[in-house]
């Protein structure tokens, strides 16, 4: 297969943890025949410096041309960075926004897994650590309270804001259907989030997401109160394979679950639109404290990669290899500084993708 990816490498860290997830990318594609064709642009930092905006419309055109995009960490150091004394709307990450725009992607995964030699770092009591879990966090990304209209007015001298919560359901609609088709290639399993005991927008959300599930009888189907998944996340994370909400929903629960994961430079997101299209990064920042000096965790890089593999490509096989060769490295002890513990071998950041790719088709 031929795979044309766009390349991000972004600010800070970004650099050196795309050009290991490339190293391991390159090395699948050996191992199982596959042609790649990489396209570098600039977002971010690096194209404020380059172009003077975050994000050019050649960058939107050569992602919009490719199958999909492979994007490092954008931003640097707020308190320090020349970037952040300019107005908001050039900053980096408002190139992040504009990219998610431009390509429609209203789709954000974010995978939560908990890896067997990492569970000391589980913030969880271990008898709940011990379980283990495996889920992926579907956000709504596009609509909902984030993108309403919004205003803070005076009335009788009071000050009064105002943020409107707008979901159509033809945007439910979509997202569903992008869960239900996930949760096929992981364990057929669903859980849609909503407050549909208070909100009219939970309770069109809810029933449009039963009207798509009956095209996946295949697929379990539950509802789940927000303020219960919230809690149900710290008392049994186990129970949840695809947790399917809304945009600020999703906000606040994908940062509960990377948190109980202990740590995160292993975790990876994507963000999909109405195709097979997607945009795949780390969920972490640019860390420019560290940036070149060659012990960034390059693992949340190497994981989007995989998702890229399986969301876009429907290279499972190939998805399931890189997941196999994480696990591999961490079963043998290996870390980089970030996950470093007392017994463990520290490795650098390129040793991490050499190590990676090292065990890719063995």
């Amino acid at each position: 297969m031929k795979l044309n990816i766009a390349v991000i490498k972004g600010d800070g860290i970004g650099p050196e943890i795309v050009t290991e997830a490339m190293k391991v990318l390159d090395k699948v594609a050996f191992v199982y025949s596959h042609e790649i064709n990489y396209k570098e642009v600039l977002m971010g930092g690096a194209s404020i410096d380059a172009y003077g905006i975050p994000l050019t419309d050649e960058t939107i055109e050569v992602c919009r041309f490719s199958d999909a995009v492979l994007m490092g960490s954008i931003g640097g150091d707020t308190n320090t960075s020349p970037w952040y004394k300019l107005e908001p709307s050039k900053r980096p990450e408002a190139g992040l926004l504009g990219i998610r725009k431009a390509l429609n992607l209203f789709a954000n995964l974010r995978p939560a897994y908990l890896y067997r030699e990492l569970s000391d770092a589980c913030p969880l009591k271990k008898e709940i650590a011990d379980k283990g879990f495996d889920m992926l966090i579907m956000r709504e990304l596009t609509g909902g309270l984030y993108f309403g209209e919004r205003k803070t007015v005076t009335e009788n001298g009071i000050k009064k804001a105002v943020d409107t919560l707008t979901y159509t359901e033809e945007e439910i609609r979509r997202i569903a259907i992008k869960a239900f088709e996930i949760a096929r290639k992981r364990r057929n399993s669903v859980i849609s989030v909503d407050k549909a005991n208070v909100l009219d927008s939970s309770r069109l959300w809810r029933s449009v997401v039963n009207e798509v599930s009956k095209d996946y009888p295949d697929v379990k189907l539950e509802h789940m109160l927000v303020d219960n998944c919230a809690m149900q996340l710290v008392r049994d994370p186990s129970q949840f394979d695809v947790v399917l909400t809304e945009n600020m929903f999703g906000d606040i629960l994908s940062d509960e679950a990377s948190m109980i994961t202990g740590s995160i430079g292993m975790l990876s997101s994507a963000s999909l639109n109405d195709t097979k299209f997607g945009l795949y990064e780390p969920s972490h920042g640019s860390a420019p404290d560290i940036a070149g000096l060659n012990i960034a965790n390059p693992i949340a890089t190497i994981l989007s990669a995989s998702m890229m593999l399986r969301y876009t490509f429907d290279l499972d096989k190939e998805a399931d290899d890189i997941e196999r060769a994480v696990n591999s490295v961490l079963s043998d002890g290996l870390r980089t500084a970030d996950i470093y513990t007392d017994g463990t071998t520290k490795i650098s950041c390129s040793d991490m993708g050499d190590e990676i790719a090292g065990r890719i088709g063995k």
